[in-house]
């Protein structure tokens, strides 16, 4: 299964978000879920970092995957601050409609 674990703070803004495991719904390279879940947080990273001008602090397992860790920086400016919060809600709410559809392979912790 894979777990995507996001900490936000009083006010609700996102500030990292981790994901581990494999959702073992298909074999590796025919898995459309793990895919999925890669493809929308490996793309959020990017996005925060072109459209925010900010590199978030990434942590990730190359050579097994299954693993990513991002966190934003803590002296961001209020733009950067408020891009980068669309594109990590956007990604909760993404994940959150694929566990919806396959509660059994993915799960959602905030």
């Amino acid at each position: 299964m894979i777990t995507a674990k996001f900490k936000q703070d009083e006010y609700g803004n996102i500030h990292s978000y981790e994901i581990t495991g494999h959702s073992g719904y298909a074999e590796a390279g025919e898995d459309i879920i793990c895919a999925a879940v890669s493809v929308l947080a490996i793309e959020t990273v990017n996005s925060i970092e072109k459209l925010a001008s900010h590199r978030m602090i990434v942590k990730e397992a190359d050579d097994e995957g299954g693993y990513l860790y991002a966190e934003t920086l803590k002296d961001l400016s209020e733009e950067q601050n408020y891009i980068s919060q669309i594109l990590l809600k956007h990604l909760y709410y993404s994940l959150e409609d694929v566990a919806e559809t396959y509660p059994t392979y993915v799960n959602i912790k905030i």
